[in-house]
């Protein structure tokens, strides 16, 4: 038996679990509907035992009215009881008895068992009364003759068959009443709940709208309830958060897809040439070394970027030699005879990893390099704050109106200079160089040209 009990109470838990409602509407409605029926239970049993006692009440005044009429019949001022005759004598003698000092002296024709109980109240004395059912309910009262010394008492008796019928029919009509008011409450429920949950609705189908094209729009512009607005509110850091991290997102892509088109491209000239000319075996060798060194590149440009994002706005920590990773970066990405590479004093060392000083430095000198004519100058010295590493060209140079929007990302002074490029180097080599504790700024004042100051802690 306890095995069975065991396997039954899992089933009649899932069984209870699908019958409960799987909406809030739903269980608001249930729970107000259970919090009414265990009111008006309280109501109708509280209700229904008041109006059995007033109608046991009634009953028992009726029937002390009635002894007490019956009284005034009795005479006893002279040596022995006696009952008068009267005009109403057969109505008052229904279901009356008399007794005088617990003697039966009068009583109704063919109540013998209803006599045996009146006798045993009779016998109590004073004023009593008790319930009987025989073939149906019967209250019987006791009330002594007053102003009596011989011990006269009157018991009279009525059927309580029609107070009873009305204490049904009432109970009848109330549980009746209660059912209609438990289904309204459950319907109006059930309405108020929709209509209040209505605005929640629509704010979190907005903020999925919203949150899939990321959207500026918020909920703090409308106007709403205490308890609507803080979910607004809510709602609003959560779309904020979503459309930062969207727009990093988008940042990380295009970023990437800009430092490696450097690397990429020199694949595809190289296995370009390499397929419509024909090469020797040292020629195919120096292909693939090309090949390899720009695959490289372009993993370390993913590894230094991931790690970057991944970090927040703090750098991995590392130290670079800023002279050989300068000349390094001049090689892969193959410029011009025209640069220059120089550095001041004793070997510096800079406070960052090898490849993030390339990530660093590689927009700002590409720039240099696609725009300057005919000289690029990179130089590296020791700062009172650090290193510091200056590109210099002498190019047309940066149009004044657009100095203040160089660093934005997407931003582009020319954008049909017939140079490549989505204007998100520059952004990318300060963000770097901020996350690594430096910097990079544009000098105005230089001409011809233009010049990037580059800092960055020391090693």
């Amino acid at each position: 038996m306890s095995g069975i009990r065991h396997r039954l109470q899992p089933t009649i838990g899932a069984f209870l679990h699908r019958l409960a409602p799987r909406t809030l509407r739903g269980r608001l409605s249930l729970v107000a509907l259970t919090t009414a029926t265990l009111l008006m239970l309280v109501l109708t049993v509280a209700f229904n035992a008041v109006v059995q006692h007033r109608l046991q009440h009634q009953a028992d005044g009726e029937l002390h009215t009635r002894a007490a009429a019956v009284a005034t019949t009795i005479d006893t001022t002279g040596t022995t009881v006696r009952v008068l005759e009267t005009a109403n004598d057969a109505l008052l003698d229904t279901n009356v008895w008399i007794y005088v000092g617990g003697r039966l002296l009068e009583e109704p024709p063919n109540a013998d068992r209803l006599t045996r109980v009146a006798g045993a109240l009779a016998a109590r004395g004073g004023r009593r009364c008790v319930t009987a059912d025989l073939d149906g309910p019967l209250r019987l009262c006791s009330q002594p003759v007053s102003a009596d010394t011989s011990g006269t008492l009157v018991v009279t008796a009525l059927d309580l068959s029609p107070y009873r019928s009305s204490a049904d029919t009432l109970l009848l009509g109330s549980l009746a009443l209660d059912v209609m008011m438990l289904a309204c409450t459950y319907a109006l429920t059930r309405l108020a709940v929709g209509r209040a949950l209505r605005p929640v609705r629509m704010m979190t189908d907005q903020a999925t709208r919203w949150s899939a094209v990321a959207s500026e729009e918020r909920f703090a512009h409308t106007r709403h309830p205490a308890e609507l607005a803080r979910l607004g509110a809510s709602l609003d850091a959560i779309l904020d958060r979503i459309r930062t991290l969207l727009r990093h997102e988008r940042q990380l892509t295009g970023e990437l897809s800009h430092e490696l088109r450097t690397p990429l491209s020199r694949i595809i000239a190289e296995l370009d040439w390499w397929q419509t000319h024909p090469r020797t075996v040292d020629q195919t060798r120096a292909t693939h070394k090309v090949i390899a060194e720009a695959a490289q590149s372009m993993r370390t440009i993913c590894d230094t970027l991931l790690d970057d994002a991944r970090s927040g706005t703090r750098a991995a920590p590392g130290t670079a030699k800023v002279l050989p990773t300068l000349q390094r970066l001049t090689e892969v990405l193959d410029a011009p005879s025209h640069l220059t590479v120089a550095a001041d004093g004793p070997p510096l060392k800079a406070g960052v990893p090898p490849a993030l000083l390339e990530r660093i430095v590689s927009p700002i000198l590409t720039n240099a390099c696609r725009y300057a004519r005919s000289k690029v100058t990179i130089r590296a010295y020791r700062a009172p704050d650090g290193v510091r590493i200056d590109v210099t060209d002498d190019g047309p140079g940066v149009p004044p109106p657009f100095a203040g929007q160089l660093f934005e990302p997407g931003r582009r002074a020319d954008p049909g200079d017939g140079h490549p490029g989505a204007g998100l180097g520059l952004p990318l080599a300060r963000r770097l160089a901020r996350s690594a504790g430096g910097e990079v700024t544009y000098a105005p004042g230089h001409a011809p040209g233009a010049r990037f100051m580059i800092s960055l802690p020391a090693g």
